[in-house]
């Protein structure tokens, strides 16, 4: 009788017996026929190990979303519509070289920091 870490050993061997072949082939489907998986399966299986790490390596550790504002950028921010609250989203991000330049940038600034300065902004 096999035990759980057993089964799920074998399990993580399999998948990354896939991963290898497919890079061994080039193939995903011809890989993922041979083996018994769906594509669909592989790419779970792709994008899980890519945020989980390969098993035995523990979790990979994540950096932050590139399009996301540091935080000298929100305090920044913050100011800005404090001292200029008839400013809308567009004219703010104008303002800062926030990621893509986009207005929903300054919106979610808006939204992490709305109790600190929601006293002083006209909405």
């Amino acid at each position: 009788m096999t035990d759980n870490t057993t089964i799920a050993r074998k399990t993580a061997r399999r998948k990354l017996n896939l991963l290898e072949l497919v890079n061994d082939l080039g193939n995903v489907s011809e890989a993922c026929r041979q083996i018994g998986y769906s594509r669909e399966q592989f790419y779970e299986i792709r994008s899980s190990l890519r945020l989980a790490g390969a098993p035995g390596q523990g979790p990979r550790t994540e950096e932050p979303h590139p399009s996301r504002a540091t935080e000298e950028q929100e305090k920044a921010v913050m100011d800005y519509c404090l001292e200029y609250p008839t400013h809308g989203a567009l004219r703010v991000s104008r303002q800062f070289t926030i990621p893509r330049g986009s207005n929903i940038g300054v919106g979610a600034i808006w939204v992490k920091g709305q109790g600190a300065f929601s006293a002083g902004r006209i909405w």
